[in-house]
């Protein structure tokens, strides 16, 4: 029986959706994230003692473990594996709320990892999904998988609501992710969306996710960029984050594979075949942003981006091990 006391871990920040897969696809995103130290308690039941951080609203953050994404993760981990023993949770967070970058979700997974890591026989990472989806709920009032799955997993993801599937993506393709100072609530987010589209538009837009995965399979740019163009929920979240279209715009110009809305935004995504090309652009799209009134972050890196990790436990000879367990 495991008898580590403490756990920390580190989750990513991460593109939703990928402009195609509405709540489907996602992938990680280098340089920012969230860390969790979880330590075992013995009362049977899930604490947060503390969330830390310097962005504002981080004082909005519920520490009621039923009410908040990482504490309701751990509560569906306890359930599931039926220990007699429970959790006390510290998060500092990375990520900045509202920013579409998968900052509910960091929070989850980076708890789930750390209270992975302290059960007498460590879960898998596919035998966490579920209970990721459950505290990733608490966010959005809906179960998807398109942040979670690629923080559990790395690099990009498939993910519904039974399973995350890893896919393929070649080495060259690399992201440019600017933040602007802008918030906006996923639930603000996800109401636009509420209206029903016409069936054209949705074969139009099933077309272009097939485009999309297939180029990825293939490895083929012309396909990624004839499917990485949303027609269904960019066109109406455009409005919600001033700037938008001119950043878009700056993506595009400078040979972006294709650009969208990074989750529910206000975050801006864009592909491309080269490093210093999304290096040039994640200038340019800066510059749109604050041509707008607004001062933004910039992150450049691979689109097979890093997977969530365990970085600290108590008793480092158990580390080897869980890392092994985690695969």
């Amino acid at each position: 029986m495991s008898q580590l006391a403490e756990a920390r871990a580190f989750a990513p920040a991460s593109v939703g959706n990928i402009g195609v897969g509405f709540d489907l696809l996602g992938h990680t995103v280098g340089g920012l994230g969230d860390t969790a130290w979880v330590r075992r308690i013995d009362a049977p039941e899930v604490r947060i003692s503390a969330i830390e951080g310097h962005f504002p609203g981080i004082e909005t953050i519920p520490l009621a473990a039923a009410r908040n994404t990482a504490g309701r993760a751990l509560m569906a981990l306890r359930a599931q594996t039926g220990i007699d023993f429970g959790f006390e949770l510290r998060l500092a967070k990375g990520i900045p709320l509202g920013s579409g970058l998968g900052g509910s979700a960091a929070s989850c997974v980076a708890a789930l990892v750390a209270g992975n890591a302290l059960l007498p026989e460590p879960l898998e990472r596919h035998a966490l999904y579920d209970c990721a989806l459950e505290g990733e709920s608490v966010a959005s009032n809906s179960r998807q998988g398109d942040n979670v799955a690629p923080m559990l997993l790395g690099g990009v993801v498939l993910a519904d609501a039974q399973r995350m599937i890893a896919l393929d993506a070649p080495d060259w393709l690399y992201a440019a992710v600017v933040h602007p100072e802008q918030t906006l609530e996923t639930r603000h987010a996800r109401a636009v969306l509420a209206a029903p589209y016409p069936l054209s538009q949705v074969v139009q837009h099933c077309g272009h996710l097939a485009l999309f995965l297939t180029g990825l399979a293939r490895g083929e740019r012309a396909l990624i960029a004839a499917g990485l163009q949303d027609v269904l929920v960019e066109p109406r979240r455009a409005a919600l984050i001033p700037g938008f279209a001119q950043v878009k715009a700056a993506a595009l110009a400078h040979d972006a594979l294709g650009a969208s809305i990074s989750g529910g935004g206000p975050s801006v995504f864009a592909w491309f075949d080269d490093a210093a090309r999304a290096g040039a652009a994640a200038d340019a799209m800066q510059q749109a942003f604050a041509a707008a009134g607004f001062d933004s972050q910039a992150y450049v890196g691979p689109v097979n981006g890093p997977r969530a990790e365990l970085l600290a436990v108590d008793a480092p000879s158990q580390v080897q091990r869980l890392a092994a367990s985690s695969r």
